[in-house]
């Protein structure tokens, strides 16, 4: 692959830190790499970058999974406005400060790590959850919705692959099992949860911000901006009954675990996380419609003028979604996630393998705002490497997925970050931001560990 196939996530990166429009840049580097894929290729006008583009998005959004997300994504504004309209979201933060569970920032912080925590079968899942949480109580007390999409987001995918008991730890095994090992692809996989050095650290920097409430960088600004606020903080409708957001947040949950089980065929691990993501997030927003409607709160008209208002304002951040996932699938086929894997050469020392492959991921990851995509190159050329010289095979894998998480919670262009600021209601560029240096905290920290491990294991 050649080096130009770096150009158009580069591009992108540019113009979001230039014009801090995402959109403007997400457009540019899908244009620019069917561009160079047409260029690249024989007997085609660089006229037809145009159509080829817009086949691009169409042909993403057409796929069966993709759609299910962006549905999903859509879906979601309707339910966060049902529960917001009926005034179930203020109930229920009265109900949770009187019983003593929410009563400080500690408590809301912990209450939110908790949740997403708790919340470990789909990180979409653990964003939305926790987010829906706390909002009302992250307003309550002052603390940014910044820091709310930092917590959810730095909680989620570090959870999720640390208990792999969910969609994620069935497809890295997918991934291993093609290949012969001496040990089995289970035993590497649970072996890696020890040497996940980045998803350990960035969960651990997270309870510090939670019990010292110390915030630091982009985030210290948010937080002291909002402090210096002097209009109140819209709470949104008065108080009602907490079961108008509970009862629909319990079915979420509930029915999401239950579409696993029935998607994987009675396996937890082997169902379908777009599936039951979407089945689980429509019978929770029609359970929340029915609700409110036996409740006589609004009338059906009412409803669905909320539902559709709400659905709206995610439209912006849906966009954002197809357009991530355009570009991932463009640059795919570009090879851009190849050349960066070259990186990793024949004749590196080998106490630098593993933190260099660690650091590939991350690049990878960031570039392509994909891990699963990431860890799908890299798992192929860090096996061989495990074969021919020995290395620890948990170490291996645990450097690439640390590095796939590393790079997509840098990244302005990674779909899970704009999951995160819709979850949270918080501006995408300003979460990223604010995200930034707790995650180059993180990153530092684990390459450092991934070094020390090969001195002390090679």
């Amino acid at each position: 692959m050649s080096w130009y196939s770096i150009l158009p996530p580069l591009i992108a990166i540019a113009v979001v830190f230039w014009r801090k429009e995402v959109i403007l840049a997400l457009v540019l580097a899908i244009v620019s790499s069917e561009l160079l894929l047409v260029i690249s290729g024989e007997g085609q006008s660089i006229f037809v970058t145009f159509t080829n583009s817009i086949e691009r998005i169409v042909g993403v959004a057409t796929s069966p999974g993709n759609s299910r997300i962006l549905i999903f994504s859509i879906v979601i504004g309707a339910l966060l406005a049902f529960i917001r309209e009926s005034g179930g979201v203020s109930a229920t933060v009265q109900k949770l400060t009187q019983v003593g569970v929410a009563r400080n920032k500690k408590q809301v912080g912990l209450l939110t790590m908790f949740t997403g925590t708790a919340v470990f079968i789909e990180s979409n899942m653990s964003v939305l959850t926790s987010g829906i949480v706390s909002r009302g109580l992250f307003d309550k007390f002052k603390m940014s919705r910044a820091r709310l999409a930092y917590i959810i987001d730095s909680t989620s995918a570090p959870v999720c692959i640390l208990i792999l008991l969910n969609g994620w730890g069935a497809y890295v095994l997918g991934l291993l099992s093609n290949y012969e090992l001496a040990q089995s692809p289970v035993s590497i996989l649970w072996g890696s949860v020890a040497f996940n050095f980045y998803a350990i650290i960035t969960l651990l920097i997270v309870l510090y911000t939670i019990v010292f409430d110390k915030v630091h960088g982009p985030m210290k600004e948010a937080e002291e901006e909002l402090k210096r606020e002097e209009v109140e903080l819209d709470a949104g409708p008065s108080a009602t009954k907490a079961r108008f957001m509970l009862v629909p947040l319990v079915t979420l949950i509930v029915s999401m675990i239950g579409f696993m089980y029935w998607t994987g065929g009675g396996v937890l691990a082997s169902g379908s996380g777009s599936k039951s993501v979407l089945y689980a997030t429509v019978l929770a927003c029609s359970v929340a419609y029915v609700l409110m409607l036996k409740e006589k709160q609004f009338t059906h008209h009412q409803l669905v003028d909320i539902g559709f208002k709400g659905m709206g304002e995610l439209l912006p951040l849906v966009s954002i979604v197809l357009l991530s996932l355009t570009l991932g699938a463009s640059l795919k086929e570009l090879g851009t996630g190849v050349f960066v894997a070259q990186i990793v050469g024949d004749y590196l020392p080998i106490y630098f393998i593993v933190p260099v492959l660690f650091l590939t991921g991350a690049v990878m990851s960031f570039t392509t705002g994909t891990s699963w995509g990431t860890f799908a190159i890299l798992i192929p050329i860090g096996v061989p490497l495990i074969q021919t010289l020995g290395l620890p095979p948990s170490l291996v894998v645990g450097a690439i997925l640390s590095g796939g998480i590393f790079g997509d919670h840098c990244s302005p262009i990674s779909d899970t970050s704009a999951v995160s600021a819709l979850a949270s209601g918080c501006d995408l560029l300003t979460h990223v931001k604010t995200q930034l240096p707790y995650a180059l905290v993180g990153g530092a920290l684990a390459l450092a560990s991934f070094f020390v491990a090969s001195v002390v294991l090679l």
